[in-house]
């Protein structure tokens, strides 16, 4: 408790949790997610048939979040773009990472100590997104929590939960993709993320909300770097997840059963991050 009260825990977080996202943390969360979209098998040709179609799909990539929760809560689904600023930094992004001569924005961003320090980034801003979701749906289901962790469910896994209806835009249909069947590291610290920020606008966890937001954003922070760096797609709750299933639905302790009669399907995770890009470095070489 001595340390906690030397190091002031409870003004560094209360500063944290009032900083502002935009310009430099929404830029790094535009330019993390359309460096994804980029990784996507054929979505380089798209850029170059129909630019309109990577551009949507890139908007999708940085806002399908909210848009997917502004239905969810009655609202419009193009109510996000008003804001004209964030969609003028999304759209500029876009343009540099698909369109940038010689690639040289997107060698710039892709190459790996560059890339950690936005993946850090854009990890506040999923934080923020989750307990911003939250927050708004506490006030319009005021005792509705299953309804608060779904929002913030769904702000924090962005463009992930559509990811379906964005590869329709692309012109591609791989259904074994959908991230409710395989979900990724992202998707489900979302998941555990909005059951803890709920737990504590409903006040049964006697946690401040801004040391929650410090203390979750530096857990997915360490997490993704940790394993972007490695080019790792496990997950930190791989293990609790496997007792927790064997325990309550049968399942078997780390699928070791499962991978006798099929193969595991890829993570969409991994699709995004990596094997497309790979697909696409051999293309390139060959053409070379």
């Amino acid at each position: 408790m001595e340390v906690l009260a030397a190091l002031n825990l409870g003004e560094i977080s209360h500063t944290f949790s009032k900083m502002g996202m935009f310009p430099v943390f929404d830029l790094a969360y535009y330019i993390v997610s359309i460096l994804y979209l980029k990784y996507e098998p054929g979505s380089v040709e798209v850029s170059r048939r129909s630019p309109v179609a990577s551009w949507l799909c890139a908007m999708l990539y940085c806002f399908g979040s909210y848009i997917l929760a502004d239905v969810m809560l009655g609202h419009s689904p193009v109510d996000y773009f008003q804001h004209n600023s964030h969609i003028l930094l999304a759209s500029l992004v876009w343009y540099l990472i698909f369109y940038c001569p010689l690639n040289l924005f997107y060698k710039c961003v892709a190459f790996l100590p560059v890339k950690l320090v936005l993946v850090a980034l854009k990890e506040v801003v999923r934080t923020r997104k989750i307990a911003a979701g939250v927050h708004h749906a506490h006030h319009a289901y005021h005792h509705g929590f299953f309804i608060m962790v779904i929002v913030g469910y769904v702000k924090g896994s962005g463009v992930a939960l559509m990811s379906n209806f964005e590869q329709l835009l692309r012109g591609v249909w791989r259904p074994e993709t959908n991230e409710i069947l395989n979900m990724s590291f992202p998707t489900k610290a979302s998941l555990y993320g909005a059951i803890l920020f709920t737990l504590q606008e409903a006040h049964l966890l006697p946690v401040a909300k801004s040391t929650l937001i410090l203390g979750f954003t530096l857990f997915m922070a360490t997490s993704k770097v940790v394993m972007t760096a490695r080019h790792s797609h496990g997950s930190p709750f791989a293990l609790i997840e496997s007792w927790v299933c064997h325990l309550l639905f049968g399942s078997p302790l780390g699928g070791a059963e499962e991978d006798h009669h099929a193969p595991a399907p890829a993570s969409p995770l991994k699709t995004k991050e990596e094997l497309s890009e790979g697909a696409r470095k051999r293309k390139t070489k060959k053409a070379e």
